[in-house]
């Protein structure tokens, strides 16, 4: 099984980077409540030593953070675990991903505020995928 694969006798793991401290409390035990295993932290370098560690299914990242975006998170994590899936959340609209942005093929946007059935759905269709 590969670093991005779920595994089929574990709950997926999800590593989630998000800067705002209230929404990364409200997001963790939202996706815990819909089954999956949650590692919370609040900036992108933050979460290099757990992608290192590898075993993380899906990353779940703010795009606008300090120290390290999400996209160069993204790409970090596409070069530890190669095969993982992400999905970035941002606070601006206007914010799409192109071919140049440097996020890796596959990634999906959600656009702040979202509803949480919507973000659990999109989970499960990027673990199915």
């Amino acid at each position: 099984m590969s670093a991005g694969e779920p595994s089929a006798t574990q709950e997926p793991r999800i590593l989630l980077a998000e800067d705002d401290d209230s929404m990364r409390g409200f997001l963790q035990r939202a996706i815990e409540r819909a089954g999956y295993r949650v590692t919370a932290v609040d900036r992108g370098t933050e979460a290099i030593p757990y992608l290192t560690e590898g075993g993380y299914d899906l990353l779940l990242t703010d795009i606008v953070m300090p120290e390290m975006d999400g996209i160069e998170l993204a790409q970090r994590a596409a070069e530890l675990q190669p095969g993982m899936r992400v999905i970035f959340i941002t606070g601006f609209a206007a914010v799409a991903l192109s071919k140049n942005s440097g996020a890796p093929q596959g990634a999906k946007v959600l656009s702040k505020p979202f509803h949480l059935r919507e973000l659990t759905a999109e989970i499960e269709r990027m673990l199915a995928a």
